[in-house]
């Protein structure tokens, strides 16, 4: 059977259109299409096909510079990086523009300017210090930083153009040095959550909330894969929920919405089993929504979720924080006082955000579970030195915790 010709494109004129090249019918204008490092389509035009192709040249003329500036060590970091987004193709969209995000605010107007073969531990380890010191971000956004850092001067090393990469071993340094690494500093206490769940419970400007952060506080799940939860992922029968995947709200091009998105690493696809109060909580507000409703919200496709908003819409993470800090102050204000009257000193609620219900959950886990490989698997975490991390630190404070007791009950010296 004979193969059909492919049409060629042509002009007004008759002229065989390239890869790329489109004439506009309305003007007779001539478009070249391309897509840039970062996956954003542009344009180039002219009224004249040939002048197009001059332009066309130019831009290849350019790539073709930036690769000889790589290869002949004058290279900048921006430069390097913009190689190094041009080769993740199979990048999740909300990734990409994470990282450009990240490089661009933090990183690209100061040190993306040096030389790539320039840069040595030093450089980098005074730059985090920077950021941490002088522009007052947090460790855990510094961390993003260098996920996009590294591997920038990973591709140079392979490629032969440095010898060594100078972000090795950098934020270990400052983590060690700052005693910012263990999860357990971001976990509230047993008495701090559950001061922060009966609020939820009993302030009836709140209760709405209950569902969701009892889920989030009993799970463990990251915010955005406890936002995608459809009523399909729990089992009830088999009393677990299955982690498939999340919804990322995201802005791209000036517009904002929910994507979804697999779980942040391959173990994070897993499946978690209900604690009594998860499972309870979760049959009740399917019987709520059977009464009065379930949420008709679509992402990508996909329906079934099981919490929303007022408006019928899935949660933005902003306004699950900014819940938090309501409940926490209303609670706080209240606490006060009563401490006040019964003369006893109050337990406030510490300011947080809702990723830190993650780390409160695994520490939980980790002060009652001595099996690491379970605590992963119900994490999700892709590396066991994360899990490993929050159960010593978390095993570290019980021991003390319980030398501080006997020593109160035995008289050693």
């Amino acid at each position: 059977m004979a193969k059909a010709k492919v049409k060629q494109r042509k002009d007004s004129k008759g002229r065989v259109l390239q890869k790329g090249e489109s004439q506009r019918k309305s003007d007779g204008m001539y478009i070249y299409t391309y897509v840039d490092p970062y996956e954003k389509r542009c344009y180039c035009y002219s009224t004249d096909l040939f002048k197009l192709r001059e332009k066309e040249q130019d831009l290849m003329r350019a790539q073709m510079d930036g690769l000889d500036y790589y290869v002949g060590g004058r290279a900048t970091i921006n430069m390097t990086f913009d190689r190094y987004m041009s080769t993740k193709y199979n990048l999740r969209q909300t990734t990409r523009s994470n990282y450009i995000y990240m490089y661009n605010r933090f990183v690209r107007d100061e040190f993306g300017e040096k030389l790539l073969t320039e840069v040595k531990y030093t450089d980098v380890k005074l730059f985090y210090y920077h950021l941490l010191n002088d522009k007052d971000i947090a460790i855990n956004t510094l961390d993003n930083i260098h996920t996009v850092i590294h591997p920038i001067f990973d591709m140079a090393v392979r490629d032969d153009i440095i010898r060594k990469n100078p972000s090795d071993g950098v934020m270990a340094e400052l983590k060690k040095n700052s005693g910012k690494n263990k999860g357990i500093r971001h976990a509230l206490t047993l008495v701090q959550q559950k001061a922060f769940i009966d609020a939820i419970r009993y302030f009836p400007e709140y209760v709405h909330w209950y569902p969701i952060f009892v889920t989030l506080l009993g799970t463990g799940m990251r915010i955005g894969e406890c936002i995608g939860l459809r009523w399909k992922d729990v089992d009830f029968k088999h009393r677990c929920i299955s982690v498939n995947h999340a919804v990322t709200y995201y802005t791209r091009e000036g517009k904002a919405g929910f994507g979804v998105s697999k779980p942040k690493t391959e173990a994070g696809v897993r499946s978690i089993p209900l604690m009594d109060t998860v499972y309870n909580t979760l049959q009740n507000e399917y019987e709520r929504q059977k009464r009065d409703g379930f949420c008709i919200a679509e992402v990508d496709g996909m329906n079934g979720f099981i919490f929303s908003n007022k408006n019928g819409n899935l949660h933005n993470p902003h306004c699950l924080n900014l819940a938090i800090t309501r409940v926490s102050e209303t609670y706080n204000a209240k606490e006060i006082i009563d401490a006040k009257k019964e003369q006893r000193e109050p337990v406030l609620i510490p300011h947080f955000s809702v990723h830190q219900l993650r780390h409160t959950f695994c520490s939980r886990l980790c002060e009652n579970e001595t099996n690491i490989k379970v605590i992963q698997e119900i994490m999700g975490h892709a590396n066991v030195e994360t899990t490993l991390d929050i159960y010593t630190e978390v095993n570290f404070n019980k021991k003390q915790d319980s030398l501080e007791e006997l020593s109160h009950k035995i008289d050693f010296f």
